[in-house]
């Protein structure tokens, strides 16, 4: 699954002198970055790599947009050795990129700087960091959080008089969230609705009743769908639509979708990330605020989330490593992380910069700030595998058959998922 689930492309209207939608073949000794992100995102960056020139006037940087398939559109790169200098790296396809040598091992460059790495270590949420550690190496270091919650609708939980959780450790659980969706649900107007990849959000509930979806989360060895407790929470995700119609169904988003109802007022909650923060917030006529996933019976003792980051990467061949490590320290460490709080388009991944004032400023609308500052620290990562483009193919049609009420979770066990762990397996 390409990381397009998160961002919507950005479109070629977009023409700042300093991005370019071409190849990296230049002639000039400027640093390359690649990334993937919406106009006003590219925007962000562009405010980060121009404070950075700032401090660096020496190095100059030309910025390289991402297509709609960034790993082959690399690796394209790399093979005509044209690879950039500092690549985006997403969480679930990095290690296919670091498998493939592509990546540099950030480890030298770090041990170079011991005070610099214990300061960022220190300041740095454990699951994002360690989310780019990957056969022993350090290919990135995280750059923004975008795990999932629940937006909701201020004025129709209140009409209805339910106020919904503030925290990630008091988390509501399976049944209250489902009393609350259909005391919500009436005509025209749903309890919930999903915003993001639907067989994800599946597994976010199926982790959410204790079982991970793979083990370990980091180079898996093994599937979990049959374990009965993810299979428990991944039912309960799909009987939102199919049994207890308080969601819409797979076919019903063809036409409308989930930000578009939400946005309407016929969902009083959506679940998304933090890229939809821009597109609620400030509209008229809708009062949003926050809150978490529900937990199972047999999870907890709080609800968790998917670890949901980018981080920034160095190309192993990259004849500018010097000033990549010095963009990368950047755009990552407290100047960068501080440009990212106070932009309001991102969360951002050192704990200082989230507890700063420019962060609670961008968010005035929500109360429940809580939902983002303590949600890295309430992540899981989805499974980060070089084979995850095949694993993925195989899981979305496997997947669908019970979103769709074909089929039921438990029919997820047995052979598809030694299928799954075939492919974690293979060479």
């Amino acid at each position: 699954m390409s990381p397009v689930r998160r961002r919507t492309l950005l479109g070629s209207a977009l023409a700042a002198p300093l991005l370019t939608a071409t190849g990296c073949g230049s002639a000039d000794d400027a640093l390359t970055f690649f990334f993937q992100a919406r106009p006003e995102e590219a925007r962000v960056r562009l405010a980060i790599i121009q404070e950075f020139q700032k401090r660096h006037p020496d190095i100059r940087i030309r910025t390289i947009m991402s297509g709609p398939d960034p790993q082959q559109q690399l690796l394209t790169y790399c093979a005509g050795g044209k690879c950039p200098d500092v690549v985006m790296a997403w969480e679930l396809l990095y290690a296919g990129l670091a498998e493939r040598g592509v990546l540099l091992d950030l480890r030298t460059l770090l041990a170079g700087e011991p005070e610099y790495a214990e300061r960022l270590r220190a300041d740095s949420y454990p699951a994002l960091y360690d989310t780019f550690t990957y056969a022993g190496g350090q290919y990135a270091l995280p750059e923004q959080w975008s795990g999932v919650f629940l937006y909701y609708n201020r004025e129709l939980f209140g009409a209805a008089g339910l106020t919904p959780p503030t925290r990630w450790r008091g988390a509501w659980s399976f049944d209250e969230f489902l009393d609350a969706a259909r005391t919500l649900t009436r005509h025209r107007q749903w309890g919930f609705a999903d915003a993001w990849v639907p067989y994800y959000s599946a597994a976010c509930f199926g982790m959410n009743n204790g079982a991970e979806w793979f083990t370990p989360s980091v180079a898996p060895t093994r599937a979990n769908l049959g374990d009965p407790r993810f299979a428990a929470g991944f039912q309960f995700y799909a009987d939102l639509a199919v049994r207890h119609r308080v969601a819409p169904e797979v076919a019903d988003q063809l036409s409308v979708s989930a930000p578009d109802l939400f946005r309407a007022g016929r969902a009083a909650m959506v679940l998304g990330g933090h890229w939809l923060y821009s597109e609620f917030a400030g509209q008229e006529g809708l009062s949003i605020d926050v809150t978490v996933l529900p937990v199972g019976p047999q999870g907890g003792p709080g609800a968790i989330t998917d670890v949901g980051s980018t981080g920034l990467a160095i190309a192993a061949g990259s004849p500018r490593v010097e000033e990549a490590w010095e963009f990368v320290k950047f755009a990552t460490g407290p100047v960068g992380q501080a440009i990212i709080a106070a932009s309001g388009l991102f969360v951002p991944v050192l704990k200082s910069a989230m507890g700063s004032p420019g962060f609670a400023a961008a968010h005035r609308e929500i109360r429940n700030l809580a939902v983002f500052t303590e949600g890295p620290d309430n992540s899981r990562p989805l499974p980060v595998t070089p084979a995850w483009g095949k694993v993925s193919a195989l899981l979305e049609r496997g997947s669908n058959r019970v979103l769709r009420g074909a089929a039921t979770a438990a029919s997820l066990d047995g052979r598809f998922t030694a299928d799954l762990d075939a492919l974690l397996d293979a060479p």
